[in-house]
């Protein structure tokens, strides 16, 4: 049958370039793998060749795959399964990128392109390690090429293609006419909690982050290659630090999205792909500190080894829990089953047991000092924090695994009821050790040092520490109590630690390097650890719910995950009392351009010294969700941020569905009359009252009814029923008390002498115009931002210092590797 109206071109060229990569790949594998294992040099030097120019295939095809899914998600061909399931017509312009990582093909396609990007600069600047760490890289080109081709093997499916038309994987009555893309209008469109900025620039720079970690596995399976054990450590260390440094930035990234995005109140859940992406980098981070240890000392190159190798890893690992459905049921963030889960096993096993099975079977050859690190050394202290990073992760990992180990055992573990709680009562304690080390160790001399030196340095960062931690605990402490007595304690422990650990660091770039910021990457980084520890702590352990509800009028229910005490429900036009402020819901727009409704809260403090306007917004679920997806609007500070969402609306279509009856009664004037809430009295009657609403009544005869309604808080509202004289027509003019849920009407009257009305009275929620909000307070909070910023800046100090450091050495260093 031949189909109208579809654009097949970019399809075939879709899948040639994917085919194209696959084979580019698997040739400059085998041809980098000769490079180094060839017996004479001008063979390698032609392997060589080989390799370069099997990568630029390589990248031209991942390149060319890239700009033909862009043109067919920028031009709306829904004839292909990727764009009808990821974008939409309406979709903004900016977020087009954010359909690539959507799906699960984008994201793999995203990662080869960084690893095109990182191969050539190893290409650059690796020299004679070329030819073992490009058939590493290669190779994982080559594993992530088959994840794109969705091709079949003797009836089984490798990969799955963003270049598939949709006719083909759906089975629909509407293909079997040549006409169906007149039926298909539009596509299902992004989900709408990644319509943000943040989703547009956090999974490029993660996904940077993970595909670097590559590079130091590829240096480590290269001194396994190739038994040049050691030689490798110097040029892999900038490497390290610049994944750890990206890595680190990509996870942040992803923090702030959640605090900007999501509901929670908070930038970290424990949420199991937030743990996925960590954990490698703890132990990418372990491996930098044991790495700096062998290039000073001689000492723990099997554990760098060991570090670098898992790093990668665990970024498998990690790939395998997002992607393979198994955390559908414990995180938000996981990707669904594609049908890949064995391709995805395989894809840890290829790298996993040749990783392994050639660590221990050269683990007795890798060079290792027979003597033990003294205690007073710098590489003790240094060896015993990688150890902490490393069991955060082991057990961080761990209760992640808990769905795998049922899947695989037939087990039924539960994961715990307070995620949360689980993992803070924990890595508080690792927290605490981690920012005491980073305080003392530098302060200490590789080999040994002088004790009474250490403690005569440490003494003034020492007393500064409690100074600022004196500081804290007087003028705001940590009110955290939720978790009992000893964890609060606990989190004051870590405040002082914390504190030491900037003192320290500050302390010992002034004395150790003289204030040489040149030498002071490490340094730098540990003070960016030290702020990033305390605003954690501050501004998670003095964090403070405004919006507490002082009205008794909550729409939520006792079952539902939010609070109702925690929640106030603002009513049109009504200023609320929440503590320092005064609160008005004042109105919402719809915006057409990211169809978001976005609702005006003016704060007004009782001191008169501020007011300022929030916009939180709702946007309708997509992808089959339904209901509306609340994203939070803050108000920042230097010292605190006030972050707001909504939690409940009312119903737009109330008012239409609404079938209340009116309940009439015989009231004198002057009289107290009783509804659900309070009282009302009628004052008197008006004819023709000068009031702005009955002004385009002009003509007509008006007789309305002074009422005034007194709420249960004694809170006074006036209402003037009333109707109107047209002719020979009445028409009845109610009034409506929205903050009371009161309707009143004038249903008839004698003369106005008379001192008896006919009233109605309906009560009914359908008439409120409301919201219902949750509001914190989170108390310096740009400490963490702050910290994230100068611990990225740290580690690039540390790697262009070490690039610098390599650069002298080069001349003297010499690449020997044995065949075979």
């Amino acid at each position: 049958m031949d189909y109208l109206g579809e654009n097949l071109w970019p399809g075939y060229l879709g899948h040639f370039l994917a085919v194209l990569g696959l084979v580019a790949s698997l040739v400059a594998t085998i041809a980098f793998w000769y490079a180094f294992k060839a017996p004479k040099e001008e063979h390698r030097a032609g392997w060589l060749k080989i390799g370069r120019v099997a990568f630029m295939l390589e990248t031209v095809s991942v390149l060319g795959m890239f700009l033909t899914l862009y043109f067919i998600l920028s031009n709306h061909l829904f004839e292909y399964k990727y764009a009808w399931q990821h974008s939409s017509r309406n979709l903004q312009v900016e977020y087009l990128l954010s359909c690539f990582w959507e799906g699960q093909e984008g994201s793999f396609m995203l990662w080869a392109f960084w690893h095109c990007v990182l191969g050539w600069f190893v290409i650059w600047r690796s020299g004679k390690w070329e030819g073992p760490v490009m058939t590493t890289v290669s190779f994982a080109q080559f594993t992530l090429a088959t994840m794109l081709v969705g091709i079949y093997f003797f009836g089984t499916r490798v990969g799955s293609s963003p270049f598939v038309l949709l006719r083909n994987e759906m089975d629909a009555p509407i293909f079997s006419r040549p006409d169906y893309l007149s039926l298909v209008k539009d596509g299902n469109g992004l989900n709408a909690l990644l319509q943000n900025y943040w989703m547009v620039i956090h999974p490029p720079i993660l996904f940077l982050g993970f595909a670097s970690t590559i590079v130091p596995f590829a240096y480590a399976m290269a001194g396994l290659f190739t038994r040049n054990y050691s030689g490798w450590t110097k040029v892999a260390l900038p490497w390290a630090l610049f994944s750890a440094a990206v890595l680190g930035l990509g996870i942040m990234m992803g923090a702030a999205w959640a605090y900007e995005s999501l509901t929670f109140g908070g930038y970290w859940a424990w949420d199991p792909v937030e743990n996925a992406s960590l954990v490698p980098w703890l132990v990418l981070v372990a491996g930098l500190h044991t790495n700096l240890i062998y290039n000073h000392s001689g000492h723990s190159l099997r554990s760098t080894y060991l570090f670098y190798l898992l790093s990668f890893l665990l970024i498998l690992y990690s790939t395998f829990l997002t992607r393979s459905g198994i955390l559908g049921d414990t995180s938000v963030h996981s990707f669904t089953d594609l049908g890949m889960n064995t391709q995805l096993l395989l894809f840890i096993l290829v790298f996993l047991l040749p990783a392994i099975g050639l660590l221990i079977r050269h683990y007795k050859k890798i060079p290792a000092v027979a003597k033990e690190e003294q205690p007073y050394s710098r590489e003790f202290w240094m060896f015993m924090g990688a150890m902490i990073f490393f069991f955060s992760a082991a057990i961080i990992i761990a209760k992640t695994s808990l769905p795998v180990v049922n899947k695989l055992f037939g087990t039924s573990l539960a994961p715990p009821e307070d995620v949360i709680q689980s993992h803070n009562q924990i890595q508080v304690w690792i927290a605490i050790v981690a920012g005491i080390l980073t305080a003392v160790t530098q302060y200490f001399r590789y080999k040994n040092t002088d004790r009474s030196v250490v403690v005569r340095r440490l003494i003034w960062p020492l007393i500064a520490a409690l100074g600022i931690s004196l500081l804290i605990y007087t003028g705001m402490g940590v009110r955290f109590r939720d978790y009992g007595d000893g964890y609060w304690v606990a989190m004051h422990i870590a405040v002082f630690a914390a504190s030491f650990a900037l003192t320290g660091n500050a302390g010992y770039i002034w004395s150790g390097l003289k204030g040489k910021l040149r030498l002071a990457g490490a340094s730098v980084a540990h003070v960016g650890f030290a702020l990033m520890l305390l605003g954690i702590l501050i501004s998670a352990g003095n964090r403070e719910v405004l919006s507490i509800n002082t009205t008794g009028i909550s729409p939520l229910k006792a079952n539902e995950k939010e609070n109702s005490r925690e929640n106030t429900t603002l009513i049109k036009g009504q200023e609320t009392d929440m503590g320092k402020f005064m609160v008005t819901y004042t109105g919402d727009t719809l915006n057409p351009r990211n169809r978001k409704r976005y609702f005006e809260i003016a704060f007004k403090r009782k001191d008169g010294k501020e007011s300022f306007n929030l916009y939180p917004d709702v946007i309708e679920n997509n992808k089959g969700g339904e209901g509306l997806t609340p994203n939070p609007d803050a108000r920042h500070y230097v010292e605190k941020d006030i972050f707001a969402y909504v939690t409940f609306l009312s119903d737009p279509e109330a008012k239409l569905r609404d079938t209340t009856a009116f309940t009439n009664k015989m009231v004198a004037i002057g009289d107290t009359n009783y509804f659900s809430n309070g009282m009302w009295v009628v004052n008197g009657l008006d004819l023709n009252p000068p009031l702005e609403k009955f002004a385009s009544f002009k003509g007509d005869t008006i007789v309305a009814a002074d009422i005034t309604v007194i709420a249960k808080d004694g809170r006074l509202y006036k209402a003037t029923p009333g109707f109107r004289f047209k002719g020979n027509t009445l028409m009845m003019l109610p009034d409506t008390v929205m903050s009371q849920s009161l309707v009143l009407s004038l249903n008839r009257t004698g003369e106005l002498s008379r001192r008896e009305v006919e009233i109605g009275v309906k009560e009914t929620n359908a008439i409120l115009d409301f919201i219902t909000l949750k509001v914190y307070q989170f108390p310096l909070i740009n400490l963490l931002w702050l910290g994230v910023i100068v611990i990225v800046i740290g580690f690039i100090m540390s790697m262009f210092q070490r690039i610098s450091q390599n650069k002298k050495l080069k001349a003297k260093e010499d690449f020997n590797f044995p065949v075979g």
